[in-house]
């Protein structure tokens, strides 16, 4: 299923559930952002995080 897709069947519910939809994305965007802070932090704390004020730098970081 196309992403277009989903749009346009979210589109044709009902408002009861697109809010169910509303509410239950934010659970998931929540999930997703603990787990990246809690993957960051893991990096922190064995020392592998990186960090750089440098442009240059900081594109040859994401890069890799």
């Amino acid at each position: 299923m196309l992403f277009s897709d989903v749009v346009e069947s979210v589109k044709n519910l009902s408002l009861e559930e697109k809010q169910e939809i509303q509410l239950l994305l934010s659970q998931y965007l929540r999930e997703e952002i603990l787990k990246n802070f809690q993957s960051a932090k893991a990096e922190q704390e064995r020392g592998e995080l990186l960090f750089s004020s440098n442009v240059s730098q900081l594109r040859n970081m994401i890069e890799k």
